[in-house]
C-alpha cells in the first residue's frame, strides 16, 4: 500500500492559535481575526495608498501570495490567510506579512 503525503509544505501547515500569538508579538500593528492576519495602513493620501500597493503588488508575485485589499482614499486594510490551507493561517502569511511591513 502507498503512503499519502502530506501536500501541504511546511509553510502551508496551518498554525494553532499559540503560535499565531506568539508570532503576532513579533509584528507591529497586525491582528489575527477571522482565521487571517489583518493590518490597516494609513497613508497622507491616495497617491501614497496606491504607491504602497504597487510595491506591495510586486513583493506579492514575488512569494506566489496574495492579500485581500481593501482601499478608500488613503487607508489600505489588508487580510492575509493561506488557501492552500483551508483558508488558515499559515508561516507563509507571516513571511508575506514581515515582507509588506518593510515596503510600508
Amino acid at each position: 500500500m502507498r503512503k499519502v503525503r502530506n501536500r501541504l509544505s511546511p509553510m502551508n501547515n496551518p498554525m494553532n492559535q499559540g503560535a499565531i500569538s506568539e508570532r503576532l508579538g513579533t509584528l507591529s500593528g497586525w491582528v489575527w481575526e477571522d482565521d487571517k492576519l489583518s493590518k490597516t495602513y494609513d497613508f497622507k493620501n491616495f497617491r501614497e495608498a496606491m504607491s504602497f500597493l504597487l510595491r506591495l503588488s510586486h513583493e506579492a508575485e514575488n512569494q506566489n501570495h496574495h492579500p485581500e485589499i481593501f482601499n478608500c482614499h488613503k487607508q489600505v486594510k489588508l487580510s492575509l490567510n493561506t488557501h492552500d490551507a483551508g483558508g488558515k493561517v499559515t508561516e507563509k502569511d507571516f513571511r508575506l506579512a514581515v515582507a509588506i511591513d518593510s515596503i510600508a
